[in-house]
């Protein structure tokens, strides 16, 4: 029997989406891409913003549809784009996020370390091109930049790309933060492509300017908010703990998943060579961890013998947050001792286990980044060229900008003034 392949996806942001192309399709269907259906796009901001529940899996079904309305307009203006090309930079926004691990961003340094959700994505989506026969070919190229035609690439990734302007869009409407509100469409219908580098034509001067407003304000309101900062450092204690002991030996529940992550060192080159690991493929092991292996562990071990364990997993389960303290300047080291002290009266561990109950580190965020290859151009009537930051009639200098700030997170109950 033959499948329906000419599918139609009711998306709450953006409407009525026409998946156009059977690879594309198939590619949906696919394990690897179902399984973003169970990582959470904005990790813990949930615990701060309850409507954030929203996964890569819409995410990556928004970027196709705005992928596709890039490809109409700039068709529209005489730019050939032909169906195979069409087809591969689709495939290619539609796999950018494969590699995520459990709640995006927030684990990516902990249960594999020193390898990067995209090393990944390029990874899956070679194992795919395999089952495929060939077809992802001009999508690993584009995705990669390897295809002459390089502002295919910028529509996938740059300062400017469809991944951007769904996420901002989609997460400003499950947070509720207005502020993030972006005019998608309009930047869509502003783009052009001048010596093969993708513009915006100067008529969306002030879309780009509210895009990039909203995206600083989105970073310091929603992504780099204090309270999920505070519960996503939380979960990665948790499983830095929990890999921890499960190293030791120390008996831990986990799904099989899980286990095999926290209980082995597994590389970069595992992925590459696509090693076995506690029976499984590496990739295919990745691929098989979501959300709800890392959740419905930490459930469990509320209950575990360890009491940081037990401890810290509490905290998430049952939202006993961190208190957390940002400032301009880095926490004093009279006041970091105090803590310390506290901690160890108060929580009976020894000095090198201090860390899971205190932390100290920075965030850093620059809306556009002026020095990129990767700049925002605008295209003049008199078919001249210029960055936006130089472009715009305000000052964007503040959006280049990077701005640090200094946080510490340490139980409630430590309190101090």
């Amino acid at each position: 029997m033959k499948t329906n392949k000419n599918k139609i996806i009711n998306d709450p942001v953006f409407g009525f989406i026409n998946i156009q192309s059977e690879l594309v399709f198939d590619l949906i269907e696919h394990p690897y891409f179902q399984r973003l259906r169970r990582i959470k796009q904005l990790g813990l901001s949930c615990m701060v913003y309850p409507g954030a529940n929203h996964t890569r899996f819409e995410h990556a079904i928004g970027a196709v549809y705005l992928m596709r309305s890039a490809i109409a307009i700039l068709r529209l203006k005489g730019q050939e784009i032909s169906d195979e090309e069409a087809d591969a930079v689709t495939v290619a926004i539609l796999l950018h996020d494969i590699g995520h691990g459990p709640f995006s961003h927030v684990l990516e340094s902990t249960l594999v370390q020193g390898v990067s959700h995209e090393q990944i994505s390029l990874l899956l989506m070679q194992e795919m091109n395999s089952q495929f026969n060939g077809k992802l070919e001009l999508a690993i190229q584009i995705f990669t930049d390897q295809y002459p035609k390089h502002f295919l690439h910028q529509l996938v990734s740059s300062q400017l790309d469809m991944d951007r302007l769904d996420y901002l869009s989609r997460d400003s409407f499950f947070t509720g933060v207005s502020e993030g509100v972006i005019s998608s469409e309009r930047i869509i219908k502003m783009l052009n492509v001048k010596n093969d580098e993708l513009v915006v034509e100067y008529k969306g001067i002030y879309s780009i300017e509210n895009f990039l407003i909203s995206r600083r304000l989105m970073y310091w309101q929603v992504y780099l908010h204090k309270t999920v900062l505070s519960a996503e450092y939380l979960l990665i204690n948790v499983l830095d703990r929990a890999r921890e002991l499960a190293l030791e030996g120390t008996e831990l529940f986990a799904t099989p998943v899980l286990k095999a992550f926290l209980s082995y060192e597994i590389t970069l080159d595992d992925f590459v060579s696509n090693r076995i690991v506690a029976g499984q493929h590496a990739l295919d092991l990745f691929a098989g961890l979501d959300d709800n292996d890392i959740f419905a562990s930490i459930k469990e071990w509320q209950n575990h013998p360890d009491t940081i364990l037990s401890y810290l997993s509490g905290c998430i389960i049952n939202r006993r947050l961190f208190k957390i303290k940002i400032s301009k300047k880095p926490v004093s080291e009279q006041k970091l001792i105090l803590l310390k002290e506290k901690i160890l009266s108060q929580f009976k561990v020894s000095n090198h286990q201090l860390h899971y109950f205190l932390i100290a580190d920075t965030i850093s965020n620059s809306a556009y980044n002026k020095v990129s290859s990767e700049k925002i151009n605008v295209l003049f009537k008199n078919n001249k060229i210029n960055d936006i930051a130089d472009a715009s009639d305000i000052n964007l200098s503040v959006f280049s900008e990077t701005v640090r700030k200094y946080f510490i997170c340490y139980p409630k109950e430590l309190d101090i003034k």
